[in-house]
């Protein structure tokens, strides 16, 4: 976690965290954050944890470190 990053309490709701809530994940830097919140802007709120995969960036190892701290 970066230094004066926001540590996440509990699961991380992917609809409404912002980029420096997402950024304190594994795996996910202030891109991979901003394309989070670009997907969501786009498509509308995520309904599903897996849906994480269509974010460029975010491949299968990454999603299966992120399934037990997202929640939608």
């Amino acid at each position: 976690v970066p230094v004066g990053a926001i540590q996440p309490v509990g699961p991380v709701d992917l609809n409404t965290a912002s980029e420096a809530t997402l950024e304190a994940l594994p795996g996910i830097g202030p891109v991979i954050a901003g394309r989070i919140v670009a997907w969501r802007t786009a498509n509308g709120a995520f309904r599903s944890v897996d849906e994480l995969g269509e974010v460029s960036g975010i491949g299968d190892a990454i999603l299966d470190q992120l399934r037990p701290l997202v929640r939608v």
